[in-house]
């Protein structure tokens, strides 16, 4: 076996790699295994490069986020008790990777720029040309950072507002907004 690359979120076959005992290659993992540890991300990493490829619509951006998961399941499997799946562990690192780059990106941007009305920022500036029927997952993409963050870990990975908020640094009404605003804008898109 050849050591794990996490920066390589595309895997070789299209088909996912089956685990037979997930379990003990996390115990292993969790020991030092390495090679234990490379089904694991096999296993696992379309999963996660689809979440953060749905959360920050950018292919680079979406492969560094999930490089940055598996980097961070590496350092701290320790800390993984098998409460809940090795997936949704998994899946909540990811999310959080994303979101400690989007509050930090934000952040930067608050320095650097401060504007009276922050949504123009956010607008769309080109519009699909008519007729052209936008599928989901490019409407999806083609929405403002925040309410594209809010919809996908609201509607599609069943994150509560309060969650949402408390991992964005908003109000659950602002995450409301966004969601509305987001749905809003999909429709629009979809039609």
């Amino acid at each position: 076996m050849h050591a794990v690359d996490p920066a390589e979120p595309r895997v070789d076959s299209p088909f996912p790699v089956l685990l037979h005992d997930e379990t003990e290659l996390v115990r292993r993992a969790q020991a030092g295994d390495v090679a234990a540890f490379e089904p694991l991300y096999r296993h696992h990493v379309p999963r996660v490069y689809a979440v953060c490829l749905r959360l920050v619509a950018d292919v680079r951006r979406a492969e560094e986020m999930t490089q940055t998961a598996f980097v961070q399941a590496w350092k701290s499997l320790h800390r993984f008790r098998g409460e809940s799946a090795f997936s949704t562990w998994l899946h909540r690192l990811a999310v959080n990777a994303v979101l400690m780059e989007f509050r930090s990106l934000h952040r930067r941007e608050a320095h650097v720029m401060g504007v009276a009305e922050p949504g123009t920022l956010e607008t769309p500036t080109d519009s699909p040309p008519p007729g052209l029927r936008l599928d989901l997952e490019r409407a999806i993409a083609r929405l403002p950072a925040q309410a594209r963050l809010v919809f996908v870990l609201h509607d599609m990975e069943g994150y509560t507002h309060e969650e949402i908020a408390k991992q964005m640094e908003l109000q659950p009404g602002t995450t409301k907004a966004h969601l509305h605003r987001a749905r809003q804008l999909l429709q629009e898109a979809l039609r």
